[in-house]
């Protein structure tokens, strides 16, 4: 499945070994439309099958805003058909779920309702000293149900409770302190930039198979985790990146990773 090509609404450019997928619905808050969330999560699928790409970022156009939810403007703004049990937004939460690529966040402003989605389920974070985050649902009636999925073991409870049902927004310094962001700064994108090169210099191989094991064994029991891991630790050292990194070591040298 080929990348799919950059729409109106989200532009798919892919700089060195990441893919970014930023929205561009900027006179709109960044807000979601059904066709942006379809192109999204056929692109992050489609980037599993590309060796190339070791990261994805997701972030929204101009400085106002990462994302403002679902686009409350339109007629349908949650739903196209009743009869399809898979929503946009939860097809996008799903792959985001299954990949194992990382997916960071770049927050360039306010990141609200649904955006907060889009947020929770990315790996790593990083926001602008003046985004902010919140859950405004409740002011419409309506309640931050997908959300939740991805937001709820992010934030210590009772911050994401009181988010919830006051719908009020919180800072990028209380985002950092509830863990729901990594790192905030002025110059969200050398922060970024930092952040990536961390990264990439690292195995692929290591990273790709970590992720995979990572996201399993987050709902499983000690037992289950157990009995995971330990066949999983046997299979990272049958990677040549593995008997790459281990050489290097002894050799004092750095490691040539080819990513298998």
């Amino acid at each position: 499945m080929p990348i799919p090509s950059s729409t109106p609404e989200l532009s798919l450019a892919q700089h060195g070994a990441c893919l970014w997928l930023t929205i561009t619905r900027e006179e709109r808050r960044n807000a979601m439309s059904h066709s942006l969330l379809a192109t999204m999560a056929d692109a992050i699928h489609a980037a599993q099958q590309q060796r190339d790409i070791r990261a994805i970022v997701i972030t929204g156009a101009g400085t106002k805003a990462f994302c403002a939810g679902a686009d409350l403007q339109t007629a349908n703004a949650f739903t196209t058909d009743h009869s399809e049990p898979q929503g946009h937004l939860a097809r996008v939460l799903r792959a985001a779920r299954a990949s194992n690529i990382p997916l960071i966040a770049r927050v360039n402003g306010a990141c609200m309702a649904g955006g907060m989605g889009l947020l929770s389920m990315c790996d790593m974070a990083v926001a602008a000293r003046h985004a902010v985050f919140g859950l405004p649902e409740v002011k419409l009636g309506l309640f931050p149900a997908q959300v939740l999925s991805v937001l709820q073991h992010l934030i210590p409870r009772r911050a994401l409770v009181e988010m919830c049902l006051t719908g009020e927004p919180i800072s990028s310094a209380q985002a950092l302190e509830f863990g729901l962001v990594n790192y905030v700064d002025d110059d969200v994108d050398a922060k970024l930039q930092w952040l990536l090169e961390r990264m990439l210099d690292k195995s692929p191989a290591a990273i790709r198979r970590g992720l995979y094991t990572l996201k399993r064994v987050e709902s499983l029991a000690f037992e289950e985790s157990i009995s995971f891991t330990e066949s999983q630790i046997a299979l990272f050292t049958l990677t040549e990146d593995a008997q790459e990194g281990q050489k290097a070591f002894q050799e004092k040298r750095k490691p040539v990773w080819t990513g298998k």
